[in-house]
């Protein structure tokens, strides 16, 4: 084995290692003992733990930022690039699990490049550059874009450090609902997010034709209800226009009534002051007296 592949071969083994147990919880004796060599080859290549450990979280780091701003910076649409930026990190994620759970510890001060905080710094610093640009064609304040940046970055890298151990759903799916949640907030959310556009160009239409036919129902329901209220209107009508009917043929007889009883009062009157007698009162007729014929049987 050449020296540059017995480099590589610690690399690989230490970053294992250092992945399953941590810095501190790994020795120079376990990374020989691994790769089959002696002590002296470790420090020979790298001077020692911290000098390997080093090697390892610079690897990662370069590597992971190199990926997720390349995908930022060749994404046409904004909606574009976060979804690539979010796919890069969780593809890393799934490609180089104990890379990235090197980052997400708190890298050992003998590494040159730092902690997984300065890591999304770099790439907050990359977002913050497409954000301002946008904001400035919106017309928006771009003293807040380092603050959005923060904000896309620390929710897809927070995302991420739960798939690690989860990995359920699907890179694509998970990456479709970060996207989701982070392009339309939370009253617009997607009820079917996808990371392909014509996915989502038909889930659009038909949440249109849905919200179409719901329309048309309550406008239908809109237009039964008001028919409703109308013939119970006009039932009422009806009923009041009947009961004033009735209510002025009683007062007609009402008023008839009382005209010929005042009638025959103001004639009673007359007879009295002429001295005329009182009119006999018609008498039963003969056919009221008749006896009644039996029925033979």
């Amino acid at each position: 084995m050449t020296g540059k592949e017995r480099r590589e071969q610690l690399l690989d083994v230490g970053r294992s290692i250092f992945a399953e147990r941590g810095f501190d919880g790994t020795s120079v004796e376990e990374i020989a003992s691994a790769a089959g060599v002696s002590k002296p080859v470790v420090y020979e290549h790298f001077g020692g733990k911290e000098g390997l450990y080093a090697v390892v979280v610079d690897r990662e780091f370069e590597r992971l930022l190199g990926l997720v701003t390349r995908e930022v910076s060749e994404g046409v649409h904004y909606r574009e690039k976060l979804e690539k930026a979010a796919l890069a990190l969780l593809a890393y994620i799934e490609e180089s699990s104990d890379g990235f759970r090197i980052l997400v510890r708190d890298s050992h001060g003998s590494s040159g490049t730092g902690s997984f905080a300065s890591l999304l710094s770099e790439i907050a610093g990359e977002v913050e550059h497409v954000l301002g640009q946008e904001f400035d064609k919106l017309g928006y304040d771009r003293r807040f874009a380092p603050m959005y940046a923060q904000m896309l970055v620390g929710m897809i890298s927070l995302t991420g450090q739960w798939w690690l151990d989860e990995r359920k759903p699907d890179r694509e799916e998970v990456a479709a609902h970060v996207v989701n949640l982070a392009w339309n907030g939370l009253s617009g959310l997607e009820p079917r997010p996808s990371l392909d556009p014509r996915r989502r160009y038909r889930e659009r239409q038909r949440l249109r034709v849905q919200a179409e036919r719901a329309a048309a129902k309550q406008d239908k329901a809109e237009e039964k209800a008001a028919r409703e209220a109308q013939k119970a209107d006009e039932r009422a009508a009806a009923r009041a226009e009947k009961a004033a009917e009735r209510a002025e043929k009683a007062a007609q007889r009402a008023a008839e009534q009382a005209a010929r009883a005042s009638q025959k009062l103001t004639e009673r009157e007359r007879r009295q002051q002429s001295g005329e007698p009182e009119p006999p009162e018609s008498l039963p007729a003969e056919s009221d007296f008749e006896p009644a014929v039996a029925t033979p049987e």
